[in-house]
């Protein structure tokens, strides 16, 4: 079997390391965007709770109007059957007391007409409130709809982007010994796409881990993979073209 030249062989895992590098760079922004979605819909729902809440004090309110009309109306109805009452009484004591008692039905019904003007103008004042409100989060509604979109454009132009790269990352990864490139996607998938690390001031720069020379001097050989103690990563000497 035909010796691999691991020195092409490891330039040409350093050119698929690049795509490689976009690709993860690219899905892992992919992944956190929907969550971005998500922090903005969740954001937008907790500012329409303020709309909710005038919303059912304006209709708060307004059952109360009402509650308030229908007692008028019975008070109205209990005056005029009162004062009905009077050309039947024939003593000047009973009819004091019935007047006294229509003086005290009239009162009550002046009360709840100044009770319902008091409620009217709360309605007017909570109706305002809730027409800006609603104003508010109409503008509120197109950031967030513009944001979404502005999101969601993005998700598909990074998947756009990933079929470029992995269309690229075939043909990179042509004329890489299957085994040289099945150790190489292995070291990817569990260091979060950097399988190659270079070598730099005696120090991995994948870990930064210290090398000694007698692994540099075996990284300069040649004769095989030679990979970080630490992160497992490929090493190679930088400056070695």
């Amino acid at each position: 079997m035909e010796k691999v030249n691991l020195k092409e062989q490891i330039l040409k895992l350093k050119e698929l390391q690049v795509v490689d590098k976009g690709i993860y760079a690219l899905l892992a922004e992919k992944e956190k965007l929907p969550e971005e979605i998500k922090a903005k819909e969740l954001e937008f729902e907790e500012k329409k709770k303020s709309l909710s809440v005038i919303e059912e004090k304006h209709k708060d309110l307004l059952k109360q109007k009402k509650d308030k009309e229908l007692q008028l109306g019975t008070k109205e109805e209990e005056i005029k059957k009162l004062q009905g009452q009077l050309y039947s009484i024939k003593t000047n004591k009973e009819y004091s007391a019935m007047l006294q008692q229509i003086g005290g039905a009239k009162a009550d019904k002046s009360a709840l007409e100044d009770q319902i003007l008091v409620i009217m103008e709360d309605v007017d004042h909570v109706g305002e409130e809730q027409a800006k409100e609603k104003e508010r989060l109409a503008k509120e509604e197109s950031v967030f709809k513009a944001e979404k979109k502005k999101i969601e454009d993005r998700i598909k132009e990074i998947e756009q982007k990933v079929a470029q790269l992995e269309a690229q990352r075939k043909n990179s990864s042509q004329g890489i010994d299957a085994k040289i490139l099945a150790q190489y996607e292995r070291i990817l998938k569990n260091r979060q796409g950097m399988a190659l690390a270079p070598v730099a001031s005696l120090s991995c720069q994948g870990c930064f881990m210290n090398v000694t020379h007698q692994v540099i001097n075996e990284i300069k050989m040649y004769d095989h993979i030679v990979t970080c103690e630490m992160c497992q990563r490929i090493l190679y000497l930088e400056d070695e073209s």
